[in-house]
């Protein structure tokens, strides 16, 4: 049941109804990049209370957007196949989101599931079908991000491995999202840190990855 009745009969009323409360769209964020503990969705979300995290879990159940799944003796939270359907939708409302964008505030955190997300959300497949194959690293936060771009098939995840480009761009890696930064420039300023590799597919993820501000 939602939480909230709008008393209206529509498809856009409906899905407000179910995933329209606050931090609920977060949570189908995170789970999009996989599946989590609750501590985990509590730790990519320090600013949830606990009773609204447990409350929301509980509604998005109850609507069938995501379930509960034991593996290796833990409990996961994890989407439904109707919960994965909301993929297309956050992708879009992120790079419509991203538009409205300031400069970062300094209260303000970048998780590595935000960042998993974002990088989705700009990546460009038309333009990586034309470039070789890449991996890069970078740290987000806490998190150590491995991308891998082979033609048009992106995949982004926590973790470490071998990269062609290995790179610490700090609060600034949404300006370079947003072509905010010139790659070459961005090194030689150090607003971007090369840590391994060549730095000039700097100027490649750029072109792979692209969010218009």
């Amino acid at each position: 049941m939602a939480a909230r009745s709008y008393g209206q009969y529509s498809g856009v009323t409906r899905a407000v109804e179910l995933i329209g409360e606050r931090w609920a769209l977060l949570i189908v964020r995170d789970l999009l990049v996989g599946p989590r503990r609750y501590g985990e969705l509590a730790e990519g979300l320090p600013r949830i209370p606990s009773n609204i995290l447990a409350t929301r879990l509980k509604e998005l159940q109850a609507a069938g957007v995501i379930r509960r799944a034991p593996r290796s003796r833990v409990v996961v939270y994890e989407l439904t196949p109707y919960g994965r359907e909301l993929e297309p939708v956050v992708l879009a409302l992120g790079a419509w989101g991203f538009k409205a964008l300031g400069p970062p505030e300094d209260e303000q955190t970048v998780s590595g599931e935000s960042m998993i997300f974002d990088l989705r959300t700009a990546f460009r497949p038309e333009a990586a079908a034309a470039l070789p194959t890449t991996a890069y690293a970078t740290t987000v936060g806490s998190a150590d991000l491995l991308i891998r771009v082979d033609g048009d098939v992106l995949d982004v995840r926590r973790g470490g491995g071998p990269v062609d480009l290995a790179f610490d761009a700090g609060r600034n890696v949404h300006r370079l999202l947003a072509g905010d930064l010139d790659p070459e420039r961005a090194i030689a300023q150090g607003d971007v840190t090369v840590l391994h590799g060549r730095g000039e597919l700097l100027g490649r993820f750029v072109r792979t990855f692209h969010l218009a501000a």
